[in-house]
């Protein structure tokens, strides 16, 4: 028997298996690495195949593909000399199934994973040539392909959606790349990038405000009772808000002019306020804050009133937890044991809620737990109202005018056994 065609079926095989091997290797290596084999012999050519992901896997993709079917239609030639038909085609399907699962499929991944600063750095290099060889026919084939196939074809890096980088995000975690802090804070972020500024405001009920025609004395001195050092100025209502004045602007007229202090009026001390609808997404508003560096906002529901007020500090405790100083409270610490009660603030958010009691709230047309009371009796909550869910049950305990500022929660003692 000729040995050439086997040697040939061979090779094909080790190429092709070499080829998927560099794919696994430039989906495991980091941009850190890239930067660091910059220097090295192929670093520069491995860059490149890298940041243009999508033009050089087509290729190799193709040249992989090429080398499997050649291989086959080479192994089915050779045993078509031997046996029949049938027997020569089932033999081929059997046989390469099993040495293309394990050349091509299993072995060099796995080794492409193991080792992707090796592997991919002479896999670059064999990509960009065979990119440059094959550039016409490449682009003909994903034209052909885009044309048939629905969408926009395949434009996008190595990730194709939110979805996968979150699932990448999770095993690096589970094999200890990532830290649980780090792992909890990059979720937040894509969580940001969902969440309404409203479900992060401080409502109207709970803003602190000043009218226009208070002194600067009386002005500092709601300052100094509240711990704010920004706070909304209004003209004949909380919806007509006029500006924001400062406590280090207010402090400094009064200590350079005493008398200013109750000759003067907080109107004459403002700053610009900026709004923004309660609809936007929360990391848009974060980019906006930063870019034009501005601490606080107000919140203007649909209809143009005064729905609240959101801080940079909202914002950034979204991501990174909360940050507490001499002013803030401390929350309730630790989780509730089953049949026992904890008393939590009634505009605690769902996430907040589920965090501080592990009760989940069932999902609705409300962001706290004082709007799902209201949800399930269909009616503003009132001192004594209960509600009792399965894993628990809420009760009114306090009420700030209309709104509900305490509720008891005892958790169901089936839950967490």
């Amino acid at each position: 028997m000729n040995p050439l065609p086997i040697i040939s079926i061979i090779a094909l095989l080790a190429f092709a298996g070499f080829l998927a091997g560099t794919e696994s290797a430039l989906a495991s290596i980091s941009r850190v690495v890239i930067e660091k084999l910059e220097s090295k012999r192929g670093g520069a050519i491995l860059k490149k195949v890298f940041f243009d992901q999508a033009r050089y896997l087509n290729v190799v993709l193709l040249v992989r593909k090429t080398c499997e079917l050649t291989a086959t239609v080479l192994l089915a030639v050779l045993l078509l000399r031997e046996y029949s038909s049938a027997q020569a085609m089932a033999l081929t399907v059997a046989i390469m199934v099993v040495v293309s699962y394990v050349m091509v499929g299993v072995g060099p991944r796995t080794l492409g994973k193991q080792r992707p600063n090796n592997w991919a750095l002479a896999g670059a290099t064999v990509a960009y040539f065979l990119a440059f060889i094959l550039a016409p026919l490449t682009k003909l084939l994903i034209a052909i392909g885009n044309a048939i196939t629905p969408g926009k074809g395949f434009r996008s890096g190595p990730f194709a959606n939110e979805a996968e980088l979150r699932d990448l995000v999770d095993q690096a975690h589970e094999r200890g790349l990532v830290e649980s802090d780090e792992h909890e804070m990059i979720h937040s972020v894509f969580e940001l990038g969902d969440t309404l500024v409203r479900e992060l405001m401080v409502p109207r009920t709970d803003m602190v405000w000043v009218e226009k025609d208070k002194t600067l004395r009386q002005g500092l001195s709601l300052a100094l009772r509240s711990g704010f050092s920004r706070i909304p100025v209004v003209g004949e209502n909380i919806d007509n808000i006029i500006g924001i004045t400062y406590v280090k602007d207010l402090a400094r007229r009064a200590l350079d002019h005493h008398e200013a202090e109750t000759t003067e009026r907080v109107e004459q001390h403002l700053r610009p306020a900026t709004f923004v609808p309660e609809i936007k997404i929360a990391a848009e508003l974060l980019k906006e804050m930063q870019r034009d560096q501005i601490h606080l906002a107000i919140v203007v529901d649909e209809y143009g009133g005064t729905a609240g007020i959101i801080t940079m500090e909202d914002l950034v405790e979204e991501l990174i937890g909360d940050i507490r100083d001499e002013y803030d409270t401390d929350a309730s610490e630790g989780v509730i044991p089953p049949g026992k009660d904890v008393v939590v603030d009634g505009l605690l958010n769902l996430d907040d809620f589920l965090e501080e009691t592990l009760m989940e709230l069932p999902d609705g047309p409300y962001d706290t737990a004082a709007g799902f009371m209201a949800a399930q009796l269909g009616r503003i909550p009132m001192v004594g109202d209960e509600i009792v869910i399965e894993t628990g049950s809420l009760t009114v305990l306090e009420m700030d005018g209309r709104r509900v500022s305490r509720i008891r929660v005892v958790r169901s003692a089936t839950i967490g056994e």
